[in-house]
């Protein structure tokens, strides 16, 4: 079960601004950047890749040339 809240007090901490300010963000090192940048060329590339190694299977429609005969069928 939740105690009431008077409206006041919920509207006060709307407005409330703290006093204290947070520390400043620290900046990444350039090997950071790098580190970072390397890791999201290589899931692109893993992307495109995927993509474009996949591309042949995801077209529709048989080729004659590329038609696939089990051994059974060969009359043996």
């Amino acid at each position: 079960m939740r105690e009431a809240v008077p409206f006041a007090f919920v509207a006060e901490s709307d407005r409330f601004r703290s006093n204290v300010t947070p520390p400043p963000r620290e900046r990444p090192t350039p090997s950071q950047v790098l580190g970072r940048t390397l890791i999201g060329l290589t899931v692109v590339a893993g992307l495109v890749g995927s993509l474009i190694l996949g591309m042949p299977s995801l077209q529709s429609g048989s080729t004659g040339a590329h038609q696939q005969q089990s051994e059974a069928s060969d009359g043996r």
